[in-house]
């Protein structure tokens, strides 16, 4: 392609709304338009053309795994998620409109249930299962922010599969597979990232892993063990027991006086006791379908931080919020000195699985001014689960090896479906007896338009992109530095036709701009390697320029044609 005939409208100004790179990048490079400021945008030349071979890489690793394409209505009829349950759950994310007849639509930012509709109406025996379907086509999310580009948008290229199993162990060997097809996708694609453990969200499922790519800007919250492979997403991560501090405070079960004694801080300095021994107690409103709401108490030690997913998922709520003090006082609660012994009948609560058997505890005794000391948790008969924000420097549950933080960009989400959706949507199968049961499912999910910004993220200097191999929108560029010297622009149509030849994806810089110009423009557009043909040339050499590093090797011009054979 020569740069003359490409619309590639590159430009000085970073965007008022860009902050992160690849935004600001694949605007700037003209990859990318925004609609509007609305979360849309259009591709232009050049993202079109990132987009496609990063959609051609996804495509290819999984015809290999044996995965079969198809392509679903973006629409899709709300009578399937109200079938599913997801109506309501999934919030207000979920585009939901009428047609002009009044039908209930939403825009599928998923297609769990449409896929399940499809297979539901064709697959009726065993003998037709495992059968594995997926499509890469357009999703739909009414983000309350868009922002941060591609990462963020409302709508967005999304690969999505799904498999279909008679039993919960070949699901599991197929979530296995796509876990390894996943690891061959992302590294194709020259990106580090990491499989970690992860929440399901509004998909379910019981167990799930989401690649992240690394990066410093990334979204997400990731805990990591340098000492083996353990990974997981903060509202998944999970650590070794803590060990009690080694001073117990010893005292029979009474109630204390404790004025103004409202924070763990306060309590523990009131007290001279480890915050390990105090119990935290969180109030919360948990809110439910068409309407329903509840208070929800979490006790956990004094020295822990609620996890706020990990509590949502325990009571199996939509979303958790903060409760006023009104509320709390209207419950029968004292705020401050909330304990989960002495809660209300009709307020729920849950309990973090550390305070299994805890002894010596210091609590609120729910009452203005008291808390109770010396309580035991023994034998108590509770709602247990994990609640607990995994610290850095808390000790890996695999390795006993410290843990730490890092950033990462989701760009891949596995899931273990079971049969969540095949059940109330009735995606039933005639086993070997005849037997009617229900499929079982996994879901599979990459966010390929989202990889275009995650790949930038990774890979971007201060001058601009930096594209992967397989990821760039062209192999090479052959940079003419003056027009008007008929032997560099001879010495470049002759590269430019002998790289065609060979199908070389190359771009040449025909245009009548200064050099300068043309090179902040390489430079913004990353492209992986460029032949530079500029005023040393009457000496007979040319530059070989690597992008990443602008590393520049100075190469014969009689040879120039024998190395492009060689790299290409």
């Amino acid at each position: 392609m020569r740069f003359s005939r490409l619309l590639i409208p590159t430009t000085k100004e970073t965007p008022s709304d860009a902050t992160l790179a690849s935004h600001i990048y694949l605007i700037r490079g003209g990859f990318i338009q925004s609609v509007g400021g609305s979360g849309l945008y259009n591709y232009l030349p050049l993202g079109k053309k990132v987009l496609d071979k990063v959609r051609a890489v996804v495509k290819e690793e999984l015809d290999k795994a044996g995965c079969q394409e198809v392509s679903l209505s973006f629409v899709t009829p709300a009578s399937l998620w109200q079938e599913s349950g997801r109506f309501e759950k999934y919030g207000k994310e979920l585009l939901r409109f009428k047609d002009r007849k009044n039908n209930d639509f939403v825009l599928g930012p998923t297609h769990e249930e449409m896929m399940v509709n499809m297979v539901r109406q064709t697959v009726k025996s065993y003998k037709q299962l495992p059968l594995h379907l997926y499509q890469i086509n357009l999703k739909f999310r009414d983000e309350i922010r868009p922002r941060f580009g591609l990462m963020r948008g409302r709508e967005f290229l999304m690969k999505d599969s799904y498999s279909f199993d008679v039993s919960y162990e070949a699901m599991k060997k197929e979530f296995d597979r796509m876990e390894e097809t996943y690891k061959k996708i992302f590294t194709r694609l020259g990106l580090e990232f990491r499989v970690v453990e992860a929440d399901s969200g509004a998909i379910g499922g019981s167990g799930s892993k989401e690649f992240m790519v690394l990066a410093d800007s990334g979204e997400d919250t990731i805990v990591v063990c340098d000492n083996c492979d353990y990974g997981a997403n903060i509202e998944a991560a999970i650590r070794q027991e803590k060990a009690s501090p080694t001073e117990v405070p010893e005292a029979v079960f009474s109630k204390f006086y404790t004025p103004d004694t409202k924070t763990i801080e306060a309590l523990s300095a009131f007290f001279h006791v480890d915050p390990y021994y105090l119990v935290k107690t969180v109030a919360k409103k948990a809110l439910y379908d068409e309407g329903k709401s509840a208070i929800v108490l979490f006790a956990l030690r004094g020295s822990d931080t609620l996890q706020e997913v990990k509590a949502c998922n325990a009571v199996d709520a939509n979303d958790l919020v903060d409760i006023t003090e009104e509320e709390l006082l209207a419950a029968g609660l004292v705020p401050g000195y909330m304990g989960p012994t002495m809660a209300p009948e009709a307020v729920r609560v849950v309990y973090d699985n550390n305070m299994k058997e805890a002894t010596s505890m210091i609590c609120g005794a729910n009452e203005e001014g008291y808390h109770l000391v010396g309580n035991s948790f023994k034998g108590l008969d509770a709602d247990y689960h994990d609640l607990v924000a995994v610290q850095e420097g808390d000790l890996c549950a695999c390795c006993v090896s410290p843990l730490r933080y890092t950033k990462g960009i989701e760009a891949g989400h596995i899931f273990q479906l079971g049969t969540q959706y095949s059940e109330p949507l009735g995606a039933m199968f005639l086993d070997e007896n005849g037997k009617a049961q229900p499929m079982v499912m996994g879901t599979y999910g990459i966010g390929v338009s989202r990889l275009l910004a995650a790949i930038i993220e990774q890979n971007h200097d201060d001058k601009g992109c930096i594209w992967t191999k397989a990821s760039a929108p062209f192999d090479l560029q052959i940079i003419i530095s003056n027009i008007k010297d008929e032997a560099q622009v001879a010495l470049g149509e002759k590269l430019y036709a002998s790289m065609l030849e060979l199908g070389v994806d190359v771009l040449l810089d025909d245009r009548k701009d200064r050099f300068g110009a043309k090179m902040k423009d390489y430079e913004l557009l990353g492209v992986p390697h460029a032949v530079v043909i500029g005023k040393k040339l009457s000496d007979g050499l040319v530059e070989f320029v690597t992008r990443d590093g602008m590393l520049k090797d100075e190469v014969s011009a009689e040879q120039i044609e024998a190395l492009l054979k060689e790299r290409f």
